[in-house]
């Protein structure tokens, strides 16, 4: 498994409640720009719409040996999940005010997948309360280190 893109920011920003793997509609072009590493996942998000999930925001660069057929680098491109998984997102959004976020992006098996996060954002005070337990839990793990 050879991750493309990791989002760092989405487990500081968010509480993480589900995850879903899902594959996505590509064109050639991209998929060879996604081998070379090019992916921006860091501020996207997905949307419902008409029973369909879409990934907006995301930035694939065109690649570089490609002349004859250049897409919008941000267009919103659709997320590959069983209708069942799709309803049970559109519930979940829609009545308890959760997120889609991209966590992660890379290759199974010669497929680009993306790990999708059902997420709820955290207030201020969440935010430093994680740094904390961060910093703590640092802080013992660097003294075990140093008391052996």
């Amino acid at each position: 498994m050879k991750e493309i893109a990791v989002n760092r920011k989405a487990n500081f920003e968010y509480f993480i409640e589900e995850t879903y793997e899902c594959g996505i509609a590509l064109a050639g072009q991209e998929v060879k720009s996604l081998r070379a590493g090019h992916l921006t996942i860091s501020d996207n998000y997905a949307v419902i719409r008409n029973g369909e999930v879409f990934l907006i925001n995301a930035n694939i660069p065109c690649y570089e040996k490609t002349s004859a057929f250049k897409q919008d680098e941000k267009r919103s491109r659709k997320l590959l999940l069983h209708k069942s998984e799709i309803a049970r997102l559109e519930r979940k959004v829609q009545d308890k005010s959760f997120t889609l976020i991209p966590l992660k992006a890379y290759f199974k098996d010669g497929i680009v997948k993306v790990l999708l996060g059902l997420a709820k954002g955290k207030h201020l005070y969440e935010k430093k309360q994680s740094l904390k337990e961060k910093d703590i839990s640092r802080e013992t793990s660097r003294d075990i280190k140093n008391f052996k």
